[in-house]
């Protein structure tokens, strides 16, 4: 399973339940005879297998065997572990003080603060390097072991010692925990009054900062939402998402899923109706999609394209439209496991099959349905979101892919390097200044010696192309540090074809119509499904 495979299956279409009983689970309730074979033949390898092995290991291989006998490629069984790294992935909860920390020039350094949260109340400020955590000297550490001191129960209180750029000795902060909540919507205001929004996950509270920015973004020429590799998340939030798009009665989105005890060929269907006032509904809207997108955010994409309420554009989602269920297992365990799938609010499947490695399933996409909106757009139903307007994402020049791999050979840290050069020019310019541009001539002069002293030997450094690739690689990662959106995106845009052509759509638009009418007459757009 690929790691982008792995990261969209774990940010599902969640339902979290307790373990069923024996009644609610629909089996007998007598202990059925093959639990008895399988412990017996767990405790006989156990004490007569030629090698040991611990029980744990066994069950554990037990479990394994039974989840790929499933042939669902998003089945796993979660460790203690690993279930509370899933809990924070998908909600973006922990409890600790509110700041995320990188490994920059071998310093534990503090590379992003959340607002209304300890660390920001104290005043821990993006660049602080920490030395210190309770009585334990941090300046060896590595970021798990910080991170891990760090956090603790809510309501607790930990120390922790940073050292800053003008001062001779390290400040030290008596920090209460809380939860934190790590936000999945940022937005910013574009030149030519666009407003845009970036959501990279389907996360609890997703719906509500959504409807923050949309607040904040009300009244703009148009609105840009990029959910480009973002994997998805819960199911409500992703309905409430789009329930702030969409007109009081409107059919959100519909699952068929099994019942707990039912049989699997008599599944339950359910709808989901839109019961809250319509945000922004003059709001000229872009759809940003790629081949990561997916379940939440494919039925976000889907039900405003549905409804004619949104241009999707960019490449062919991830297809996963499946609902999955999250169960609580003893001992800190959680098993994860489709029960069902979802359609559109016009009754699209957006499924698309895998194999167990997670590789779509070859399938002649000219064979798939078209489904007619209802102002006569057609879209395909079947294997994920198709955009409006497919166009490719940048991709690296022969000369830059050299440079890359050139550096990879040598084994230097290039990402490594330009996030902390990135960092020291952000906090040059001081933690509340306004983007003025990127580096200087000078700046990145200097950069580019640094990369040669430190050993970065290849001649494709005087190269004009790479030079470009390293400055707006940069640029980038100086606007994060300045957490300036609007920056960021204005930087990007020069590599960024699909956020280029969403601007432009805008700019040379006025209204939702007149941007289906701009889509829908370039050349390869569907076209509506004919009766004969």
């Amino acid at each position: 399973m690929t790691k982008r495979f792995a990261a969209v299956a774990a940010a599902s279409f969640v339902l979290t339940v307790a373990p069923l009983s024996a009644q609610e689970s629909g089996f007998p309730m007598e202990r059925a005879p093959e639990l008895d074979v399988l412990s017996g033949a767990v405790d006989a390898i156990s004490r007569m297998h030629m090698e040991s092995f611990a029980d744990s290991v066994l069950w554990e291989a037990a479990i394994d065997g039974m989840i790929g006998a499933l042939n669902d490629p998003y089945a796993e069984l979660f460790t203690p572990q690993e279930a509370e790294a899933w809990e924070e992935d998908t909600t973006g909860n922990y409890s600790g003080i509110g700041l995320q920390i990188t490994l920059l020039n071998d310093e534990i350094t503090v590379t992003a603060v959340f607002r209304g949260f300890p660390a920001s109340e104290h005043g821990i400020a993006v660049g602080d390097v920490i030395v210190g955590v309770a009585d334990y000297d941090a300046t060896d550490w590595g970021t798990d072991m910080a991170a891990d001191s760090i956090r603790g129960p809510v309501g607790t209180s930990v120390e922790v010692r940073i050292k800053r750029l003008g001062y001779e000795q390290p400040i030290a902060y008596a920090i209460t925990r809380e939860e934190v909540h790590v936000p999945a919507v940022d937005y910013g205001v574009l030149e030519g009054d666009i407003g845009y929004v970036i959501m990279d996950r389907v996360a609890r509270n997703a719906a509500r900062e959504m409807n923050e920015a949309l607040a904040d973004l009300a009244g703009r020429k148009g609105l840009i939402i990029d959910l480009r590799r973002n994997p998805g998340g819960f199911l409500d939030e992703s309905l409430m998402l789009a329930d702030l798009f969409l007109k009081p009665g409107s059919t959100l989105a519909s699952t068929v899923q099994r019942v707990a005890g039912g049989a699997a060929d008599q599944p339950e269907t359910d709808s989901y109706g839109d019961r809250w006032p319509q945000l922004v509904p003059d709001l000229p809207v872009v759809i940003l999609v790629d081949e990561f997108t997916a379940s939440g955010a494919e039925i976000l994409a889907g039900a405003l394209q549905d409804y004619d309420r949104a241009v999707v554009l960019g490449q062919r989602t991830f297809g996963k439209g499946v609902v999955q269920t999250v169960m609580n297992l003893p001992h800190g365990r959680r098993l994860r496991f489709t029960t069902g799938s979802w359609l559109t609010p016009l009754g699209r499947s957006l499924q698309r099959d895998r194999d167990r490695q997670g590789m779509p399933v070859p399938a002649d996409v000219d064979t798939l349905p078209r489904i007619e909106t209802a102002s006569g757009r057609a879209l395909i139903s079947g294997g994920g979101i198709f955009p409006d307007l497919v166009i490719q994402d940048d991709t690296l020049t022969t000369v830059e892919q050299e440079f890359i791999r050139a550096s990879n050979i040598e084994q230097f840290p290039l990402g490594l390097r330009i996030a902390e050069y990135g960092l020291s020019i952000a906090a040059d310019r001081g933690e509340d200044a306004a983007w003025t541009g990127g580096v200087s001539e000078q700046q990145f002069a200097t950069f580019v010696a640094q990369l040669r002293e430190e050993g970065l030997e290849t001649e494709l450094l005087d190269d004009s192309d790479v030079q470009s690739y390293l400055r707006w690689r940069v640029d980038i990662a100086m606007a994060q540090r300045m957490s300036d959106v609007a920056a960021e995106v204005s930087v990007r845009t020069s590599r960024d074809p699909v956020l280029t052509e969403a601007i432009r759509l805008i700019e040379t638009t006025g209204s939702q119509s007149a941007l289906f009418a701009e889509v829908d007459s370039r050349p390869g757009a569907p076209q509506a499904p004919r009766s004969n």
